[in-house]
């Protein structure tokens, strides 16, 4: 038997893709059925592309519906932990700032599931996050990016 990937995220990651799913479940989901019935009226369904355009959308659904379903069954909340609040790890914000005269910057590290770099949060797999965990405040971390390497200083952690 196959073991289950775990996805860690917040709690609040969770219910932003909870909410998701119910959106395609009852919203989504009923939309694409009632294209393809009208698709279907129109005919000949061998050359019908908006048939085909709305069971691929039906497929594309149903796939984002059965992956939302695994992530959340097998969610890992992260929990805060409050012993080490300088120490970089998974749901904490982290603020750096490149070397030797770079702007600050600040994300937070959240699990695979929830990254999104535009607000902030980054996923622990990726090149920063994975340098940065484990670190503290004032170290001097060298982090392999596609861009080369980069040398920076973390500032804070909360």
């Amino acid at each position: 038997m196959a073991i289950e990937k775990v996805f860690p995220m917040t709690e609040a990651g969770k219910q932003k893709l909870e909410q998701e799913l119910e959106q395609l479940k009852t919203v989504k989901r009923k939309e694409v059925v009632e294209r393809i019935k009208i698709a279907r009226s129109f005919g000949d369904l061998s050359e019908n592309s908006e048939y085909d355009s709305a069971k691929e959308e039906q497929a594309f659904v149903e796939g984002r519906i059965t992956t939302l379903e695994n992530m959340i069954r097998n969610a890992k909340i992260i929990e805060e932990n409050a012993d080490n609040s300088n120490v970089v790890s998974l749901g904490k914000t982290v603020t750096f700032v490149e070397l030797p005269d770079g702007e600050e910057e600040t994300y937070t590290i959240v699990g695979s599931a929830e990254a999104d770099p535009f607000e902030g949060k980054i996923s622990n797999d990726s090149p920063i996050a994975k340098s940065l965990i484990g670190k503290s405040v004032d170290d001097q971390v060298t982090v392999q990016t596609p861009g080369g390497e980069m040398l920076v200083r973390i500032v804070s952690v909360g």
